[in-house]
């Protein structure tokens, strides 16, 4: 897989490419080079795929290729960064492996040819003094077919950079561009721009913007959207397995969700909100489980650095020791989602996200409602941190560290109604559940590593290594008394009722 990173830019008809020779100090341009390409994109009917960024098409004489948005961001200059998949096929069927990594958008509609375009793609490469590629602009002169006819013509610029720190070469080649003639930045894809309006809308589920005057069953559509949001956006990168925060943000979108279903439990049917917490905290178990074990083996493998020089190799071993268990747990988890239960999960999301089955004083409005339970997921975990002990146990504070991720879940809620009152408290309550989170983290690696047994330098590694452990939870008791007296202070929750 490979990460593009490109800017794009419209050009008129009558525009003509510059010379690009030292565009910056040391960098020259190589003779264009011309090809005709004859590219189908692939979607459903309603256009999901593009709808969420994403992209499907079979290039003659090139096979398939899938883009994803990228993790890392988007690129500067207004660009776009994409994940980039190559996969082997002919034309008309779409690749297996494609099908699964597109899975939570597909469900059970089916892939068609929905755009053909035919372009004429002239490209110059722009390389260093020792011919090293470093980026590529492409002048493309692009025809949409529709059967044999030919429905639109336009004209667009790409500037792929090739690798490195290329922002300065990116601000270069933009400026000389726009300095011929070219236009602004234009982030969006030549299929987008060939299907038209419906490609370019928002995808199934999207929270937005919650409106002026919504009601309470507003507020409670826009949170459950938004966490399924979260979901949906990163089941691509959970399958593909190569990035540790596509499970994190996957499984932190379950956390919201179920939290949402009980703080708003008020507003909604009891029955349906409980039959969907159930199936959410199995999803929620099957990643939880992948993500605990790898945010501990790195937390490991820092601590082994952390070691006397002797001693780090061994620390190394000690934390590799958890390489079958991640690899195990990434097992079970691509099963799970590959499972007609996982697919029919998705299905449940959607609807969620859409259309609650809201109840109670749902059309209310949200301004007094939203914050009242709010309220009560404070006081919840107000009563738990007055319940504690001198010292606390390691397991009440894991049970404040809970209800404290709750009322944040809730006043990042009502946020969205009530403005940065409610986003102060949010954060604040956010740095006592990072306090407690990582004692957390030092406890169970802490059992973990008395757990390793053996003898020997490793066993040695092990102990120094939970000697570590233990002071960083010594660090983590001492600062939450600080921590949760700036969150309890009553200046932060004047916007609860």
């Amino acid at each position: 897989m490979a990460v593009e990173r490109e800017v794009k830019l419209g050009a008129a008809p009558g525009f003509h490419l510059p010379a690009l020779d030292g565009v910056l100090e040391g960098v020259r341009a190589e003779p264009a080079e011309e090809k005709r390409l004859d590219t189908i994109y692939h979607d459903t009917p309603d256009l999901r795929l593009a709808r969420w960024g994403v992209s499907l098409r079979h290039r003659a004489g090139e096979g398939w290729t899938l883009k994803l948005p990228s993790a890392a961001g988007a690129a500067p200059n207004g660009g776009v960064a994409r994940d980039e998949i190559e996969f082997e096929g002919r034309r008309g069927r779409v690749p297996e492996a494609a099908l699964k990594l597109l899975a939570a958008y597909v469900r059970r509609s089916q892939l068609e040819p929905v755009a053909r375009l035919k372009t004429k793609r002239r490209t110059v490469r722009l390389c260093d003094a020792d011919s090293h590629l470093l980026a590529e602009v492409v002048d493309d002169e692009v025809s949409v077919l529709e059967g044999r006819r030919v429905a639109a013509r336009f004209r667009e610029l790409e500037i792929e950079v090739k690798g490195g720190d290329a922002e300065d070469l990116l601000d270069a080649t933009v400026f000389r561009l726009r300095t011929a003639g070219a236009g602004a930045p234009d982030p969006v894809a030549k299929h987008v721009r060939a299907l038209g309006p419906r490609a370019q809308e928002p995808p199934e589920v999207h929270a937005g913007e919650l409106p002026a005057g919504a009601t309470a069953g507003d507020a409670v559509r826009w949170a459950l959207a938004a966490a399924v949001e979260e979901v949906l956006r990163h089941d691509p990168g959970v399958r593909l397995g190569g990035d540790p925060e596509s499970v994190h943000k996957a499984r932190v979108g379950t956390r919201r969700l179920r939290s949402h279903l009980r703080t708003f439990g008020a507003l909604l049917d009891p029955e349906w909100s409980q039959a969907l917490s159930d199936e959410v905290c199995w999803l929620a178990d099957e990643l939880g489980r992948v993500r605990d074990l790898e945010v501990r083996r790195e937390r490991l493998r820092a601590l082994a650095r952390r070691l006397p020089a002797n001693d780090v190799p061994y620390g190394l071993r000690v934390a590799a020791l958890l390489d079958a268990e991640v690899a195990a747990s990434r097992a079970a988890l691509a099963e799970a989602f590959d499972s007609a239960r996982y697919l029919e999960l998705l299905d449940r999301l959607v609807a969620a996200a859409t259309a609650p089955a809201l109840a109670g004083d749902h059309a209310a409005p949200a301004a007094p409602a939203i914050p009242a339970l709010a309220r009560s997921a404070w006081r919840r975990l107000r009563k738990e941190v007055g319940a504690l002990g001198d010292p606390p146990l390691d397991p009440d504070l894991h049970r404040v560290r809970i209800r404290a991720k709750r009322a944040r879940y809730a006043a990042e809620v009502a946020a969205a109604v009530v403005g940065q009152p409610a986003a102060r408290f949010a954060r604040a309550l956010a740095e006592v559940q990072g306090v407690l989170g990582d004692h957390q983290d030092s406890v169970t690696a802490q059992v973990w590593l008395r757990s390793v047994g053996g003898s020997g330098r490793r066993a040695y590694a092990a102990g120094e290594m939970a000697a570590l452990e233990m002071a960083s939870a010594d660090r983590s008791r001492a600062a939450f008394p600080e921590v949760w007296r700036t969150a309890s202070a009553k200046s932060l929750r004047d916007w609860m009722p």
